[in-house]
């Protein structure tokens, strides 16, 4: 039996409202990616746990894109086990997504500490090999600023440490052998500077996640009503 009145309203209420998720689903694989390209970009490290946040975004965005289509199916076909299912697969995220937020609030301490700390491993290899010299050279340039913590962090790695130079990229105008001239250097580290980029686009990234989870709340609140409605059809006849 079809539902009726308010309830049809409701079951059109939740289909739309999985149209919105299913474009919340390619928004947080979007975040994530990006997320994921700026750190492969500024941690020179290529370790496990820098990668960690994006992929739960992505996987999250991933999830949400197809249980969208799902609540969709089962919205349009007034399906108790579908519309059911999809309401605690949606639950489920939501908590995911609460639990994401809660561990990167804790451990954003620990990305600006393992960032300082592969960053300053990576100034005592520049010279090791191009892949490491290519990674800093691109921070550097990409942040205008030189060393972890200043310019004068580079007095302690060899050739510089003899020279007294720093390296190419730390210059204001980047051209050949400009980092032996000290007027025209980037003299803030990149540790703070990175720090401060992730400072300013974390409010950003918050908003549109809080936004997400207001609309997922909404879902969840509708689609359990739909299952209300529904159960309430199959009881009448």
């Amino acid at each position: 039996m079809a539902v009726e009145g308010g309830m049809k309203c409701v079951k059109f209420l939740v289909f739309f409202f999985n149209f919105i998720f299913w474009i919340c689903g390619i928004a947080l694989i979007a975040i994530g990616v990006f997320v994921q390209v700026q750190l492969n970009n500024s941690v020179i490290i290529k370790d496990a746990s820098s990668s960690g946040a994006p992929i739960v975004i992505i996987a999250v965005g991933v999830i949400v894109f197809f249980v969208s289509f799902f609540g969709c199916c089962g919205a349009w076909k007034e399906n108790y086990c579908m519309v059911t299912t999809f309401a605690i697969l949606l639950t489920l995220i939501f908590l995911v997504e609460i639990a994401a937020a809660i561990a990167g609030y804790v451990f954003k301490d620990k990305v600006n500490n393992f960032f300082r700390q592969s960053f300053e491993g990576a100034m005592s290899k520049y010279n090791a090999t191009e892949d490491v010299r290519k990674a800093v050279d691109d921070i550097q340039r990409d942040f205008h600023c030189c060393g972890a913590n200043s310019s004068s962090d580079w007095s302690k790695y060899p050739p510089f440490s003899v020279n007294k130079a720093v390296p190419d990229s730390c210059c204001v105008n980047v051209t050949k052998d400009c980092g032996k001239n000290q007027s025209n250097i980037n003299t803030e580290g990149c540790v703070e500077k990175v720090n401060l980029w992730i400072k300013n686009n974390v409010l950003a990234i918050a908003g549109v996640a809080l936004g997400i989870a207001f609309f997922e709340l909404l879902g969840i609140i509708f689609a359990c009503c739909l299952m209300k409605g529904i159960r309430s059809g199959y009881e009448v006849m």
